[in-house]
């Protein structure tokens, strides 16, 4: 696997239903290379930090083999950044990776924390009212990481994907499926609690295992 693409978000506005809202999802593609820290990139612009960016959703990428399968349904061409992803990679099926694996890109070390949830955002950016649904439907969600090791990345950059040693983990595919599930099992939400999964997902975790032990 390869880096195809590094894109960086512009602020920019646009029609979300009946207002008019701020957002990043709006990424250029650029040809030089790009430091990554803690936080991601220091020029991508994040609108909505209460659902996007933060240490464990720093970096967001998405998959050329998922785009193509996109660009079959939809049958036009999606180029690297539509979906708002920092970094595009060749071959790459985010519903392969478990939570806690890891990229090599350039000298930067990504760990997988998380699938990404659609929102009205994104369906507007897809000029789709019913894009959240069709998001869902696809299993396609892409990955959310932390950065485990800082330094630059180039696109043209090789990809090596180390797999978690971790054996308390969980599919990043399960995960996704499980954000719209109503009646998680105490089993489901301790595997969540117990892989090294984004903060947001364990609060959200947290709260659904309270709710649950209360009512016991």
């Amino acid at each position: 696997m390869q880096l195809i693409s590094i894109n960086i978000g512009q602020e920019r506005t646009q029609q979300n239903g009946n207002k008019v809202e701020t957002t990043g999802i709006y990424k250029i593609p650029t040809n030089e290379s790009v430091e990554i820290n803690t936080l991601g990139i220091n020029k991508d612009f994040i609108a909505s930090k209460k659902h996007h960016g933060g240490p464990d959703q720093a970096i967001y990428i998405y998959g050329s083999a998922d785009y193509d399968w996109w660009s079959r349904e939809l049958n036009r061409e999606i180029t690297p950044g539509t979906f708002g992803e920092n970094l595009t990679v060749s071959e790459l099926e985010s519903a392969q990776f478990n939570i806690g694996d890891r990229l090599h890109i350039g000298s930067v070390i990504f760990e997988i924390s998380a699938p990404r949830i659609p929102c009205s955002t994104f369906a507007a950016r897809m000029e789709d009212p019913q894009f959240v649904k069709r998001f869902r439907d696809a299993e396609r969600p892409g990955l959310y990481c932390r950065i485990i090791k800082e330094g630059s990345v180039k696109a043209g950059d090789n990809v090596r994907v180390e797999k978690t040693f971790l054996q308390e983990t969980i599919p990043l595919i399960q995960v996704f499926r499980e954000y719209y599930n109503k009646d998680k099992s105490e089993e489901m939400i301790r595997k969540h609690l117990n892989a090294p999964i984004a903060i947001r997902v364990r609060v959200q975790m947290e709260e659904e295992l309270g709710k649950l032990l209360e009512n016991q």
